[in-house]
């Protein structure tokens, strides 16, 4: 559309409309300027639709060449050398400041970080020595009184020890130094490895904290992976008199009943656990995480109070529970399939719960116990691929079959007796090898093998046999000598440990042989660790700790 002919053409017609009548007046100065203001001119609507096309383009132009654009200079000849080009002489790096003393950094430190003092504190005297549970703090045995300042000093150090600094919060503490320190430095970039996380971990960034959802994480496999410790130096031995426990993050807080069985995975930082509530749960062990140890999945089976649930060895891809039932379940994790075994045919009389079992080493046999008969008890053992029955072990025991144990390498058992007696059965030969009496037997209720590696081969290779029963005594065998069909009927134990008066229900080595925990459920804080330096008989309490 073209405005200078239809303002011609308005023109023409006004000044013909005009003829016809008398004479416009003329506008004053006034009248004028006030229509400029409200309907604008001509030629200010050009000078705007100029400038509004101009606008996108200078937009993303430096503030020089807008300038220079709008000063009419369009070449670079009249801008000053001193404002083209500068001297990048490096980042000037701050003086440091001078060092200072330990008292000075711990005054220092408490100023920043502590936002009010009490007066008090340095009036106040505590006692370390009357309180037990302020035994704790102190920094050598005889120490007992100490300033209010230096009791809060020692239990900030105390809470510090028992819950350490995540992570995630020491990373984004760095984050936030290494932001003041770009602040202050010009001209510097500053590049940190620690901004970089793994899968599966906190990634810190700059806007906040994320954490990849459950769903990502659970697809992942390499989110669970714990590298094994190869050792290639000798086997480190314990010192006795040194042993450093720490507090870990409780897991199972919001679980609907107590946790009766739990059970690590071989390969992954994973907990099983399970309980009367006919429910599984599968933890994360991370204590350190923003949510520690947080539920994976779980599972429930409708009434079904659960007694034991263990992952099958050695990849740890099934997961078999049980209750007091007539019937387990096998839970494939890869496929998410749920089996349920309800009966062993032709063994049904001798199997009427399935509520104690236990997996071989190999991860190829299951061990059922069997329920009671005159004259002893009976061990079922299955394939626990196929879970078809394979054999049967029995014990010439009354009141029927107390516990078993599994050898080191799989292929055998361990069964005793409540009445003190015990077999050794070995798979390869579906025969008993060997019998033999736990010496001063009241009630066995628990028996353990440890050491693997140090014993005799055709035995499994496990050096120790720990046995534990109703009076609290746990007596230690050495295997090492029995190879060869040479088990003697009556051996004597090696170490003999009577620190338990109420009956023995846990016994556990642990993966070297080196230490032993032996523990009570029927006495609250009943736990012994043992330095299993059975060998040195001199010392009777050599490696007992109490808690």
């Amino acid at each position: 559309m073209n405005i200078d002919t239809i303002d011609g053409e308005t023109s023409d017609a006004f000044e013909g409309f005009g003829s016809g009548s008398e004479e416009q007046q003329d506008k004053d100065i006034t009248e004028l300027e006030l229509e400029k203001a409200v309907f604008g001119d001509q030629a200010g609507f050009y000078e705007q639709l100029k400038e509004h096309r101009n606008s996108g383009d200078n937009r993303n132009q430096p503030v020089s060449a807008q300038r220079s654009r709008e000063d009419g200079v369009d070449d670079l000849h009249l801008i000053k050398d001193a404002d083209l080009f500068i001297l990048d002489s490096g980042p000037t790096v701050p003086t440091p400041p001078p060092a200072l003393s330990h008292q000075d950094r711990e005054s220092s430190s408490d100023q920043s970080e502590v936002a009010w003092h009490d007066s008090d504190d340095g009036r106040v005297m505590v006692s370390l020595q009357k309180n037990p549970r302020l035994r704790k703090l102190r920094n050598y045995e005889g120490e007992d009184v100490v300033s209010g300042k230096e009791y809060t000093k020692r239990l900030r150090r105390q809470f510090q020890r028992l819950y350490p600094v995540p992570a995630w919060a020491s990373r984004t503490r760095d984050h936030r130094h290494q932001g003041s320190n770009r602040d202050r430095i010009p001209n510097t970039s500053h590049v940190s490895s620690q901004d970089s996380s793994s899968e599966g971990e906190v990634s810190v960034e700059a806007d906040g904290i994320s954490v990849p959802p459950l769903s990502r994480l659970l697809q992942k496999p390499g989110a669970f992976v714990q590298a094994k410790q190869h050792v290639t130096a000798g086997k480190r031995k314990l010192r006795p008199e040194v042993i450093d426990v720490q507090r870990a993050k409780d897991v199972g807080n919001a679980q609907p009943s107590a946790i009766t069985s739990i059970d690590f995975h071989p390969d992954h930082p994973l907990l099983l656990s399970s309980g009367p509530a006919s429910t599984i749960f599968l933890h994360h062990i991370s204590p350190h995480s923003p949510n520690p140890n947080p539920l994976l999945t779980s599972l429930h089976i409708h009434s079904t109070p659960l007694s034991t649930a263990a992952f099958q060895p050695p990849s740890g891809t099934k997961i078999l529970f049980a209750g007091r039932r007539r019937y387990f379940h096998s839970w494939d994790l890869s496929s998410g399939r749920i089996d349920k075994i309800s009966r062993l045919y032709g063994h049904q009389k001798d199997q009427k719960s399935m509520e104690r079992f236990k997996l071989s080493a190999c991860g190829r046999w299951m061990g059922l116990v069997g329920s009671p008969r005159k004259g002893g008890g009976v061990i079922n053992v299955l394939d626990a691929n196929t879970m078809q029955w394979v054999a049967e072990v029995r014990v010439e025991s009354e009141g029927g079959v107390a516990d078993f144990e599994w050898w080191g390498d799989g292929e055998g058992l361990t069964v005793v007796g409540k009445g003190g007696e015990a077999v050794e059965w070995d798979g390869r030969q579906k025969r008993v090898v060997g019998r033999w009496v736990d010496e001063g037997a009241v009630g066995t209720t628990v028996v353990v093998l440890g050491a693997r590696g140090g014993g005799a081969k055709d035995l499994g290779a496990d050096r120790w046999v720990a046995v534990g029963s109703s009076s609290g005594i746990v007596n230690i065998y050495d295997r090492k000598s029995w190879g060869g069909g040479q088990i003697p009927t009556n051996p004597k134990p090696r170490r003999m440990f009577d620190q338990l008066t109420t009956p023995t229900s846990h016994l556990a080595f642990s993966a070297d042989g080196q230490l032993m925990v032996m523990a009570s459920r029927w006495k609250r804080d009943a736990l012994r660790l043992e330095l299993a330096d059975f060998l040195n008989t001199a010392r009777k309490d050599h490696g007992a700790c109490f808690f």
